[in-house]
């Protein structure tokens, strides 16, 4: 199965359901990609209001 992108949070999974926010609103069509290892020390993910560790898409249709 191919990642999908949580509509709300922007976090890429590959489950039916996001492990964050709980919903089931996915999109597989996405572009960008951005990896937040230390969110408490990163600037970017402030910019993007990212709490936690994971993959994120920039872009989300």
């Amino acid at each position: 199965m191919a990642d999908q992108v949580c509509r709300e949070c922007h976090r890429i999974i590959s489950g039916q359901t996001c492990p964050i926010c709980g919903t089931s609103n996915l999109s597989s069509d996405w572009s960008g990609l951005v990896i937040i290892i230390d969110p408490e020390k990163s600037e970017i993910a402030k910019k993007i209001g990212v709490n936690v560790a994971d993959r994120y898409a920039l872009k989300v249709r």
